[in-house]
């Protein structure tokens, strides 16, 4: 008898299984951004207006503070930009607080998610640059594998590069030259490198940055990427200098 019960239980779930089997399959997918600006003023929710005031002056407290000023708009796009250049010089720059001397600094471009305005630059728009938790970190690659990050950089047609690096790309992203400083890479060399903690461990297609040894990778907060850019630009205001950046044909497509 015993037998028989898990029988039929045994049939049931196999029933169950396959009555509810779904028949739908997907046949495309579509998608779209939605835009927001300052459309959206037009016509303001009152209700959400009321619900969000008690909010508002906590959140401008925090966000309004002035940390630097551009001389100009700075934005982000492959293969090479003004904020992706000035980001990764950032990171170059940042070695001095933790006793680093990196050669060049890597900066990808799906963590820079604005661009800076011209003008005065708040906490909050450095916030929305950097919203990310990455948090700066130093590592050794070789010659070799320098070379294959080029090649894999070259192959996402792009990414922020500091100061000195010279890649030429081509259209289908494969790499044809590489220079650091006006030098070739030296295959017996070692190389410091600058870059966030989220790259180092491979990631965003860039595995070379995962290979690489000797790995200085601070967690607490402070080594937030988006404090060190605040650093940078409250540096610079105490200097009574803009921060400015251009593109310099850190990498080119022939």
């Amino acid at each position: 008898m015993h037998r028989n019960y898990l029988f039929v239980g045994a049939l049931s779930l196999l029933f169950l299984g396959s009555s509810c089997r779904s028949h739908y399959v997907v046949t495309g997918i579509q998608r779209t951004r939605l835009l927001i600006d300052h459309r959206y003023d037009a016509h303001p929710d009152s209700e959400a207006e009321a619900f969000l005031a008690p909010y508002q002056h906590d959140v401008d407290s925090i966000m309004s503070p002035i940390v630097g000023e551009t001389a100009k708009p700075l934005s982000s796009f492959r293969p090479e930009s003004p904020l992706s250049n000035l980001l990764s010089d950032i990171l170059i720059w940042s070695g001095k607080k933790y006793n680093e001397h990196p050669v060049l600094a890597v900066y990808n471009m799906g963590g820079i998610r604005a661009s800076f305005p011209q003008g005065k630059i708040t906490y909050g728009d450095v916030l929305e640059v950097a919203p990310f938790d990455n948090k700066i970190c130093f590592l050794t690659l070789s010659g070799g594998q320098l070379m294959d990050l080029f090649r894999q950089i070259a192959r996402r047609h792009g990414e922020g590069l500091s100061h000195g690096v010279q890649l030429v790309i081509t259209k289908d992203g494969q790499l044809n030259s590489a220079r650091l400083n006006g030098k070739e890479i030296d295959s017996n060399a070692e190389y410091r490198v600058a870059t966030l903690d989220y790259l180092a461990g491979g990631n965003d297609g860039l595995k070379a940055l995962g290979e690489g040894s000797r790995l200085f990778s601070p967690q607490d907060m402070e080594n937030n990427v988006r404090f060190i850019i605040m650093d940078f630009f409250k540096e610079k205001l105490s200097q009574g200098l803009s921060v400015n950046a251009d593109i310099e044909g850190r990498i080119k497509v022939e």
